[in-house]
């Protein structure tokens, strides 16, 4: 289990994270989300020592980091992938990582062929794509094979297939009892791995529950209704205390009442309907009504040739002035020379499976 308590986190004038008190329990997949700038990355450095809080603490199995011997037995995590020694081949920085926390040689083998890198585990990781140093990173998380797993967008790189398994890894080792913290800003794939959510925002805690009561609580849920008898939907839907509204398609929307329910007035009054369907928001949409006014970095369309437009200059968090940005955005154009694609894995450039990729996907 992690505990955070009045987690607090402040660079000059600027709070980055404000007073945090929340757990993240055994046995489900928690959701960490939060717009860019919320703290969130602040929030799991602090959870590993790598940032000292300015108030409040930490205690994972009830200690603190710091205190723990051999921590990668106790929590393995995923912040930066590419914060590797890339002189170093991904079996010996694995090794070096293994030595270091009394792990046994041979689970540098096992968490190489699990993430399926067994066939490049003699090369260095400077030559690797995002997609496979993603790989040597949740290799790296798993080594100890710790009770608490913390992943900072886990499939950031990886091909749809990487992403299945990832996915059903993270459920598996809920399953199996153990601590999964996973932060991702992609909402349709935390809907699809999550089961309870902690939300931040400037900070500060937002919601801290179940994925099902979150999206129930920050959105509108309705149900849509076709017939080629509108009025006398109406007049039913009136009788049982329910006043419907008609949607811009020709639809009738009615809320406060289950489908059901609906389905049953209508065949009392022999009413053919040719859609019956409960709506409900999206994990995206529920997210963006919850954090709407707590976005610290807005984009804007323009109907101009500008491209981007960059905030208003400020200090750094540590009170230094902000340095003015580069000749080709001043005025607030993008400069095609700093524009560049995130490199994701390829056929080419996947490593070929081994048996461990097939167990465990």
């Amino acid at each position: 289990m992690i505990e955070l308590e009045g987690l607090t986190k402040r660079y000059g004038r600027k709070v980055a994270v404000d007073h945090l008190t929340f757990s993240v329990r055994p046995g489900v997949v928690t959701g960490f989300l939060g717009p860019n700038g919320a703290g969130k990355s602040t929030t799991m450095r602090m959870m590993l020592g790598l940032d000292a809080p300015t108030g409040g603490h930490v205690r994972i199995d009830g200690k603190r980091y710091d205190h723990l011997q051999e921590p990668l037995n106790y929590i393995g995590a995923l912040l930066e992938a590419k914060s590797v020694h890339g002189g170093r081949t991904a079996h010996n920085h694995l090794l070096c990582m293994a030595q270091s926390n009394g792990i046994p040689r041979r689970r540098v083998d096992e968490v190489l062929d699990l993430v399926g890198l067994s066939a490049v585990a003699k090369k260095r990781p400077k030559g690797f794509s995002l997609g496979m140093g993603q790989r040597l990173g949740i290799a790296a998380a798993l080594l100890g094979d710790p009770k608490i797993l913390m992943f900072d967008e886990p499939v950031n790189g990886l091909d749809p297939e990487g992403i299945h398994w990832i996915r059903n890894l993270m459920q598996q080792l809920a399953k199996q009892g153990r601590t999964v913290f996973v932060s991702s800003h992609l909402m349709s794939e935390m809907a699809l791995t999550a089961e309870h959510l902690v939300v931040i925002g400037q900070g500060k805690l937002l919601a801290d529950t179940p994925m099902s009561d979150f999206i129930a609580q920050h959105s509108r849920t309705y149900v849509r209704l076709r017939t080629p008898e509108p009025e006398k939907l109406r007049d039913a839907l009136h009788s049982a205390g329910v006043t419907p509204v008609t949607a811009d398609d020709g639809s009738l929307e009615a809320e406060g009442v289950e489908a059901a329910r609906i389905g049953e007035l209508a065949a009392q009054q022999q009413i053919v309907l040719h859609e019956l369907s409960p709506q409900q928001a999206s994990l995206e949409e529920a997210f963006m009504r919850l954090t709407a006014d707590t976005v610290e970095y807005h984009a804007h369309t323009t109907t101009t040739d500008t491209a981007v437009q960059q905030p208003a200059a400020g200090p750094e968090p540590d009170g230094t002035p902000a340095a003015p940005p580069p000749p080709g955005l001043q005025g607030g154009g993008a400069d095609p020379a700093l524009q560049s694609t995130p490199q994701t894995e390829t056929p080419q450039d996947r490593p070929a499976w081994g048996e461990g990729w097939k167990k465990g996907r």
